[in-house]
């Protein structure tokens, strides 16, 4: 799995028979060069040596014209591979009929000789050690007639290559079923990204509205309380349904993502619209940081600017904005904040601390299997996606401090 230019991860498929096929054209031609040299050097004890190098200069002629089949499973058809092992099985059959017997006896190859072995090979490799054991065992049966008797170096030269092909068909198969296991697992790896993204979305625009939602209803009273309790109902509702990791059918991701900017912008009390493309280029984190800055909260910043490519610089600002959700919603109203802008060579540091009761602990792990993911998703998930690191400090009665870290890349150098 690599990155793609918009940061999401794409899956890339490995193909481990490639390397199979590769070899195997390696194979045909060394098996045919040595064919061609043990008849060259024999041509002269067969008993109508003509005859047999007819047929070896079509042996010849058919591997010049094929070789490029069996470079990949696409051109390698099972009706090559039949044909294929048709022109060895009727070299090994015409060998009798133009070697002497004396020479068959004493154990002298065939015409093909080796480069049987290819055609089995190619069936193993395309169809697993099934095909592998049929084209192996004609192949055997084919050699036994050859003989006339079952000779024990022929037996062998059987044995071999019926197992070996088996074994390697076998092995492929398993290899198979690995590399579909590994592509549905990268598959799932970034489904699972996404939804968390997603999630990280509908945290940051629905909830935070339907928990608003709850407050003033409540403060207010009357009919608004009756809806501040369906708004709280359904707050539940969704964090569950984030916390699950499911995805209503009805609505796709980007129905969802725009749904959750809509919130966002209604919340800002702007008009709706569709929610603007991040610029392209470096961004100065100062900026996005500085609308922060209130009698509660202190927001320290080099002179200089604090560059960072847009995207990288807006999940920042977004992650420090739910760092500060969860000051207001947890320190209480009172407390105050301090936001510090640290610009390293190598990575931007930014540092959220607050005055506020602290985290006890075991109530992040606890959160996160209540569904509230505020830090699991919005902070730490966003600085993952980043490639960089989110570290939560926290005291009882000392407050909460937490440090974003997000390296710097060439582009962002330039």
């Amino acid at each position: 799995m690599s990155r793609g230019t918009a940061g999401r991860p794409r899956v890339v498929r490995m193909s481990v028979e490639l390397p199979l096929w590769r070899a195997l054209t390696g194979y045909r031609i060394l098996g045919l060069a040595y064919a061609l040299g043990l008849f060259a050097l024999n041509r002269h004890e067969y008993a109508h040596p003509l005859g047999a190098a007819l047929y070896m200069g079509v042996l010849t002629v058919w591997t010049a014209l094929t070789w490029n089949r069996v470079t990949s499973a696409e051109r390698c058809t099972r009706p090559f591979l039949v044909t294929d092992l048709a022109v060895a099985l009727t070299g090994i059959l015409l060998t009798p009929l133009l070697d002497t017997a004396e020479r068959i006896d004493a154990g002298a190859a065939t015409l093909p000789s080796i480069w049987t072995c290819g055609p089995v090979l190619g069936l193993a490799i395309k169809g697993g050690w099934r095909w592998a054991a049929a084209g192996s065992t004609l192949v055997a049966v084919v050699n036994l007639v050859e003989r006339g008797s079952p000779a024990r170096d022929t037996v062998h030269n059987v044995v071999l290559v019926w197992v070996a092909s088996i074994a390697i068909g076998y092995i492929v198969e398993v290899a198979r079923a690995s590399e579909r296991t590994l592509a549905r697992a990268l598959q799932i790896e970034a489904a699972t990204r996404e939804r968390e993204r997603l999630a990280r979305d509908i945290h940051d625009g629905v909830l935070q509205v339907l928990a608003m939602v709850q407050r003033r209803g409540a403060q207010i009273g009357g009919e608004a309380a009756e809806l501040g309790r369906m708004a709280g109902e359904q707050e539940i509702a969704l964090r569950t349904l984030i916390a699950g990791g499911l995805v209503p059918p009805q609505r796709s991701a980007a129905q969802l993502a725009e749904d959750a900017a809509l919130v966002r912008t209604v919340a800002a009390g702007t008009a709706p619209g569709p929610a603007p493309a991040p610029p392209a280029g470096p961004c100065d984190v100062r900026a996005l940081l500085a609308p922060h800055a209130s009698g509660r909260i202190t927001v320290s910043a080099p002179g200089t600017p604090v560059l960072l490519e847009a995207a990288a610089a807006a999940e920042l600002a977004a992650a420090v904005g739910a760092a500060l959700d969860n000051v207001a919603k947890h320190a209480g109203e009172d407390a105050h904040a301090w936001i510090l802008l640290e610009d390293e060579p190598d990575e931007v540091i930014v540092t959220v601390r607050d005055d506020g009761p602290g985290i006890p602990e075991g109530r992040l792990a606890d959160a996160e299997r209540e569904g509230r993911m505020g830090v699991a998703l919005s902070i730490r998930g966003r600085l993952r996606d980043l490639g960089g690191t989110a570290e939560l400090i926290s005291v009882p009665g000392q407050g909460t401090e937490v440090e974003l870290k997000v390296p710097r890349g060439s582009e962002n150098e330039a």
